[in-house]
């Protein structure tokens, strides 16, 4: 779980860093919200996926429309960060992805 963890904290804050440098956005706040949102959502994937291992495919399809959902509502929630509400689901959107697709093809 820590490896993940490490890994998913490093390619969705480089992808924070990226969006934050494109947008305009303020780099600090959006990061330490995307990293407190991490250590809420990957535990609760980590524990969806445990209760529902055999039904797996569906449980992570929900967990990961979920921590989407969860993550653009926190990323939208804090007014330090300046994100309309469509920019949070995008951005969320984006690091998820990310995260989703290293966690499908790296042996972790």
């Amino acid at each position: 779980m820590i490896p993940a963890l490490l890994i998913t904290i490093i390619a969705e804050g480089a992808v924070v860093i990226g969006y934050c440098g494109w947008r305009k956005k303020p780099l600090r706040p959006v990061l330490l919200t995307s990293l407190c949102a991490n250590l809420i959502t990957q535990s609760l994937l980590w524990i969806v996926l445990n209760l529902f291992f055999g039904h797996y495919l569906m449980a992570l399809l929900v967990a990961e429309i979920l921590i989407w959902a969860i993550e653009s509502v926190l990323l939208y929630s804090l007014p330090a960060n300046r994100l309309r509400f469509s920019e949070a689901s995008l951005l969320s959107l984006m690091i998820n992805l990310v995260s989703f697709g290293l966690g499908w093809f790296l042996p972790v």
